[in-house]
């Protein structure tokens, strides 16, 4: 019994982990501007001599779940737990692109190709493509920054653990959370848009900090919600099990 709840404990966590960094990546090709969403002024703040608002992919919006899962994770199944989902799921991120390119090359049905709309004629191949076909740069950026973002989180969550102990899981959440974020904000902009499309550094640069003010604080925001996880798992586990299992992750830091 006490291995079921761990195994399908593990096997839920790591099924949202996977599903949510998967689904980031693919409506991450949409950019939408927070302050017309909130109904707010756009802030058009001068950034190293770029105007710049809060226009950002859409996948910032379930990005810090998979950050809020990592850290759970981190918690209950330490390090290696962390590892084998982070790069199971970069394997499977690589996969899906793999197969959505497949289906792009696919010669379309004729009646499929133009759909009409009251807009006027739809191309529905060439949306296909432009909607899934996200550039090799940006592939290669995400999951370059994906990577380094986990291990930076496990590796600075693991040492404020050792530092605090059990207590304090706001300060090693957020603290793993908010340095991982700061390095994902701009490596993936670097790759993608400075060595892939040639962006000016100030331009990479300007967004990266706007994206990260935004991460910064939708961590501090979330808090509240990994308490509330945490306090559901370790109601399902039982209190024993619980706290077994964190003391065998905190060994295996």
């Amino acid at each position: 019994m006490i291995q079921n709840k761990k195994s399908i404990l593990f096997l839920v966590l790591g099924s949202f982990f996977i599903a949510n960094a998967i689904l980031a990546e693919f409506i991450g090709v949409k950019i939408f501007s927070l302050e017309q969403s909130l109904g707010i002024r756009e802030a058009n703040w001068n950034i190293l001599g770029e105007t710049l608002s809060f226009n950002m992919t859409v996948g910032v919006i379930i990005w810090p779940l998979v950050f809020i899962l990592t850290d759970i994770i981190n918690e209950y199944y330490g390090r290696k737990g962390v590892q084998f989902l982070s790069y199971l799921a970069a394997i499977l991120i690589a996969y899906s692109f793999i197969i959505v390119f497949a289906g792009i090359k696919l010669p379309s049905a004729e009646f499929w190709k133009v759909r009409e709309t009251e807009s006027g004629s739809l191309n529905m191949q060439l949306a296909y493509s432009q909607i899934f076909g996200q550039g090799l740069w940006i592939i290669i950026g995400s999951l370059v920054a994906f990577l380094i973002g986990q291990i930076t989180d496990v590796t600075v969550f693991h040492y404020l653990k050792k530092k605090t102990g059990e207590k304090k899981l706001w300060l090693r959440a957020t603290g793993s959370t908010l340095i991982s974020q700061l390095i994902d904000s701009f490596v993936v902009l670097f790759i993608a848009f400075y060595l892939g499309a040639g962006w000016d550094i100030k331009l990479v640069l300007g967004i990266g900090l706007v994206n990260y003010i935004y991460k910064l604080s939708v961590a501090l925001l979330l808090t509240p919600l990994l308490y509330g996880v945490h306090h559901i798992i370790d109601s399902y586990l039982g209190k024993e099990l619980a706290e077994s299992m964190m003391r065998e992750a905190h060994q295996d830091a």
